[in-house]
């Protein structure tokens, strides 16, 4: 008599707990870089941790402009697109970017 429950049991368990071992889809991941956004949560940054994190950011091929002086400015594509970054050496924080031509 005990069996036939704990199979009804085992049955709607298996049910319930299904659902949740199912895999979700995956979704579309967009990386946000504009003016004042701060790369570095307001600390110093180098040229080469600039560039570690334009790369996370999703940039690729950063090629160093200038990293004498307050602004670190880089070159990189991202999205078939060539932009000019200008960082802030200071604090982290993102001052221009622009688009440029192939």
């Amino acid at each position: 008599m005990r069996r036939p429950i704990f199979a009804c049991l085992g049955v709607v368990l298996t049910l319930a707990i299904l659902p949740m071992a199912l895999p979700t889809t995956a979704q579309a991941l967009t990386i946000n870089l504009s003016i004042g956004t701060s790369l570095n949560n307001g600390r110093a940054i180098t040229c080469r941790g600039g560039e570690r994190i334009l790369r996370n950011r999703g940039f690729r091929d950063i090629r160093r402009v200038d990293c004498r002086g307050r602004f670190l400015v880089y070159r990189a594509w991202r999205g078939g697109n060539r932009f000019e970054i200008a960082v802030s050496a200071h604090n982290g924080r993102v001052i221009d970017v622009r688009r440029i031509r192939r």
